[in-house]
């Protein structure tokens, strides 16, 4: 049975509230609606499209969980994050982001990218880069959307360095790799180890 207007919108906000990442199809099958008419009643419910919503998730959720650094001073848009393990960030290509003459992106931008995801990674409140060994491998041009990965390597609590491989892509093509030496304070890890012998 087909929903009235009124119900359906208050269904709708519930459903959303309770599974932000449901799609617009999924809605429009699961009220017996179009897609055009789900879209008609999100914006005047002021509820954002899916992507923006994974947005405000996972920039909420991960505002506590980088250490390193201020989640804002990331340089692309974090998207996933386990300490000491892995990370991935977007980082879409704008005006301002490239060359003007030929609309190819400046190499500090993947740089920057794969930097601070590698920071962002590090569990623990001070990292710094030690070393870094990079290569570009295609260019990448405006309005391009890059996905940086970063995954440790290496992790040695005595030397105080964690080795961090940061593949940045442009869908399948990979175009910046690199290796990240990382200095740590290793605070957090004494922490532990100390806490263990009390």
């Amino acid at each position: 049975m087909r929903l009235n207007k009124k119900e359906r919108k208050k269904q709708l906000q519930e459903t959303i509230d309770q599974n932000p990442f449901v799609t617009d199809e999924e809605l429009a099958e699961r009220f017996s609606v179009s897609v055009q008419t789900i879209r008609l009643d999100r914006l005047e419910l002021s509820i954002p499209e899916l992507r923006e919503r994974i947005r405000h998730v996972a920039s909420t959720q991960l505002e506590n969980k980088v250490r390193s650094l201020p989640i804002e001073e990331v340089i692309g848009e974090v998207i996933d994050l386990n300490l000491d393990q892995s990370a991935i960030s977007i980082f879409d290509v704008k005006e301002e982001h490239v060359f003007k003459r030929n609309h190819i992106a400046r190499g500090h931008h993947l740089f920057a990218q794969a930097n601070s995801l590698a920071v962002a990674v590090i569990n623990d409140e001070l990292a710094l880069t030690a070393n870094s060994f990079i290569q570009f491998h295609q260019p990448v041009k405006l309005a391009e959307r890059v996905v940086a990965k970063a995954k440790v390597k290496e992790k040695s609590a005595k030397k105080e360095r964690t080795t961090v491989e940061v593949l940045s892509y442009v869908g399948q093509t990979l175009v910046f790799s690199g290796l990240f030496e990382m200095y740590h304070s290793n605070r957090a890890g004494e922490g532990d180890h100390n806490e263990n012998h009390n």
